[in-house]
């Protein structure tokens, strides 16, 4: 009856709020007409067969956290006409279901067992656009996916593997992703060929990896021409990468074994606007080596080994953190190059703390152009 509710439910419209109750099925009685059910944190370990083929307007389902299995949930999705939403995180599946409906557009099997995956389960739900499957075991330590096993969702937007043992990136990844999270695997090789084609790729994270300057290779992002936030963290990188996309704007090279920047380093990265580089080991930064960054507005240097401030920071800057080095010195032309007489700096905000700076001997006109002592912070 649609009008009914379950008497371990709360019934709200078309929305049916079954969490945390305590059920180790599905309740009885759930309205057909409903949109949204909500079965999440329960001890539900089957789905009893064809339960929701009469379910002709459920378009999210949400059975995070229970106890099902790869057994316990087959054939239980597949004549659920215009279901939408599906998530599965939290359970015990070992594998990718083979019957999901055709009208999916997103699946979460975050916090399972899936060591792997085939084109078939892919092939009925084309239209997926998010995919999250993050602290699974792809790759199982020792290889990566498939070549082009998501080849099916040619409208994926999001794609989500963290925390998994994977050692390379995938090959053949749809060009429609946006956003690539592979966050905490094992990856030490990013070679050509993720994506073959020119890619919609904006977010690519793949911090807390293995990755050195040797694996992560010349064209590895060449068809990542609209990639605008790079994040390689924790990683093993002993030099800044080379042949990045132009069209970064946010690099984050924190947490790696870099110990020196060359004039060069950075390249014709005109768009960038943050660098993260904190917690390496850099103790030389050649003169001018961020004056190739126009647009770069924050910078972070923090906890590593240098003994003076760099010299001729872009102008751009808004804020730069230069704490817990060794510092001594501040040049001149670290923050005030060129013709100062015109502008004072765009800097609001300048982090000195933790360094080895003898304020009775500083060298006030270091900071001519600034606003003021106040943008300065030494303690």
């Amino acid at each position: 009856m649609d009008n009914y509710c379950p008497p371990e439910c709360a019934c709200y419209g078309r929305v049916v709020q079954c969490s945390d109750k305590g059920v180790d099925r599905v309740p009885y009685g759930i309205p057909y007409n409903s949109r949204y059910v909500l079965l999440m944190n329960n001890h539900i370990d089957r789905i009893q067969l064809d339960l929701f083929s009469e379910y002709n307007t459920m378009e999210f389902l949400a059975l995070t956290n229970n106890r099902l299995t790869d057994g316990a949930i087959e054939g239980a999705f597949e004549g659920v006409p215009v279901l939408k939403r599906l998530y599965l995180d939290t359970n015990q599946l070992q594998s990718v279901p083979n019957d999901l409906p055709t009208s999916l557009e997103e699946l979460r099997l975050d916090n399972n067992q899936v060591e792997g995956m085939s084109e078939t389960a892919w092939t009925h739900c084309p239209g997926l656009l998010i995919l999250s499957m993050s602290n699974n075991s792809l790759g199982n330590g020792t290889q990566s996916l498939p070549i082009a096993v998501l080849s099916p969702l040619c409208k994926l937007r999001a794609l989500n593997l963290d925390h998994n043992q994977l050692t390379s990136v995938p090959l053949g990844l749809p060009l429609s992703i946006k956003e690539l999270y592979l966050k905490g695997n094992r990856i030490e090789e990013f070679r050509n060929g993720a994506f073959d084609g020119k890619s919609e790729l904006v977010v690519l994270d793949l911090s807390k990896n293995r990755l050195t300057n040797k694996g992560l290779h010349k064209d590895s992002l060449v068809n990542a021409t609209h990639l605008e936030s790079l994040n390689l963290e924790g990683n093993r990188l002993k030099q800044i990468p080379q042949h990045l996309p132009l069209s970064l704007k946010t690099l984050n090279l924190e947490s790696n074994f870099i110990r020196s920047i060359k004039k060069r380093a950075f390249g014709a990265l005109k768009n960038l606007e943050h660098l993260g580089l904190t917690k390496n080991k850099i103790f030389k930064v050649a003169v001018g080596a961020f004056r190739t960054l126009p647009v770069l507005h924050q910078l972070d240097l923090g906890h590593n080994r240098l003994r003076q401030v760099p010299r001729q920071l872009p102008k751009s800057l808004h804020s730069v953190s230069l704490t817990h080095n060794t510092i001594q010195t501040v040049p001149r032309d670290s923050f005030c190059w060129g013709n100062t007489t015109l502008s004072l700096s765009g800097l609001v905000r300048v982090q000195l703390q933790n360094n080895a700076i003898d304020l009775s001997n500083i060298d006030t006109q270091a900071f001519r152009c600034l606003r003021g002592f106040q943008v300065v912070n030494f303690y």
